[in-house]
This record gives C-alpha cells, sequence and structure tokens, in this order.
C-alpha cells in the first residue's frame, strides 16, 4: 500500500485514510467532516486551478481545501 497525502491523489484515485496529522481545531474540524482513519474515499475531481478538492466519503460528496487536505494521510492501491 502507497502512502500519500489527499492533495497527492489523482481523479478517480481511492484508498483509505490512515491518519489525520493535523491537531487542534482544525484536526478536530477534519475528524467531525467524517475524514478519521480507516474510512474509505474516491477522488472526484477538482477545480480548474486545482483547489479546492472534491471527494466521496461514506456516500456524500465534501469539498477540502489543498491546505486542510495536506494533513490527511491515505493509502492507495
Amino acid at each position: 500500500m502507497l502512502k500519500m497525502n489527499m492533495r497527492q491523489m489523482a481523479v478517480d484515485q481511492a484508498g483509505t485514510i490512515i491518519s489525520v496529522k493535523a491537531h487542534g481545531e482544525l484536526g478536530r474540524r477534519i475528524r467531525d467532516m467524517g475524514l478519521v482513519p480507516g474510512t474509505e474515499i474516491k477522488i472526484q475531481g477538482r477545480a480548474p486551478l486545482y483547489d479546492p478538492v472534491s471527494l466521496r466519503i461514506m456516500g456524500f460528496t465534501l469539498t477540502l481545501r489543498n491546505s486542510e487536505a495536506d494533513f490527511v494521510e491515505v493509502g492507495v492501491k
């Protein structure tokens, strides 16, 4: 399994969240959105300037800024 941060993932690439490296308020907010270790995600798309990133998680679409996606480590197959 290859580890990378969410920002480096390509469109239509899927993986499993390994860890959230943010602490404090940002870390809590990211985890409150459902981005917790063990959760499956799939990159759905990116804005024209590559920020933000859109992903599918637990049956819904979520968008994150690249600055937030940098803190989420994902294992891809």
